[in-house]
């Protein structure tokens, strides 16, 4: 199997310069000072474990809101940490701070489900591929898994074509605005996603 080649359709940068997916903002506020700390010490020798133990930790010990009834409604990646809980795009904002301050560059990706969830896309050191991760939790019938190619990726949820579901192919750099809008409008403790856009536009779909 050739392992540029992902089940999920390909994966392409919006931007051309890997530094904009290394860069802090509003959002991936990968320059806090938790953030900062969080990820040294998930640090590794091999920048690739590095990646791994991020994902994991993002995976594993970051609450989906979902799961355990807490509605924190952060979507700001040191938000996220502070509460310890959030949905997916939350919870994808920290996965990026965290890989951003190793100097891993990585974006925010998507997949067309019954609401649109967020996942993200790493380019790992000495690869030209970006991979899908999906640090969504598994619970309740997720299965993501760590991957270093397109070929292995294991997102959390698969895709049912019947019903149009389907990962769109941007590797975002920033998260897109009609997104980001909808999680300014979130209430904690509310449940529910009906501040979500649909869908999104792709222009490489």
């Amino acid at each position: 199997m050739d392992p540029s080649l992902s089940p999920h359709g390909p994966l392409r940068a919006e931007l051309p310069d890997a530094a904009a997916y290394l860069a802090a903002d509003e959002v991936v506020d990968h320059d806090h000072p938790a953030i900062v700390a969080l990820a040294a010490g998930l640090r590794r020798a091999d920048p690739v474990r590095t990646a791994e133990a991020a994902f994991e930790y993002v995976r594993d010990r970051i609450d989906h809101s979902a799961d355990v009834g807490r509605w924190s409604a952060a979507y700001r990646a040191s938000d996220v940490l502070a509460a310890g809980n959030a949905i997916c795009h939350g919870k994808s904002h920290l996965l990026a701070a965290l890989l951003r301050a190793n100097g891993i560059p990585a974006g925010l990706c998507y997949q067309k489900l019954d609401v649109l969830h967020g996942l993200n896309g790493v380019l790992l050191p000495g690869s030209s591929w970006w991979v899908r991760l999906d640090g969504r939790g598994n619970r309740n019938g997720a299965d993501g898994h760590f991957a270093t190619t397109p070929a292995e990726e294991r997102p959390a949820w698969a895709n049912d074509p019947a019903l149009g579901e389907h990962h769109y192919t941007t590797v975002y750099a920033t998260t897109p605005k009609a997104l980001l809008d909808g999680l300014r409008t979130a209430v904690p403790n509310s449940t529910g996603y009906g501040y979500l856009p649909l869908e999104l536009p792709d222009s490489v779909r």
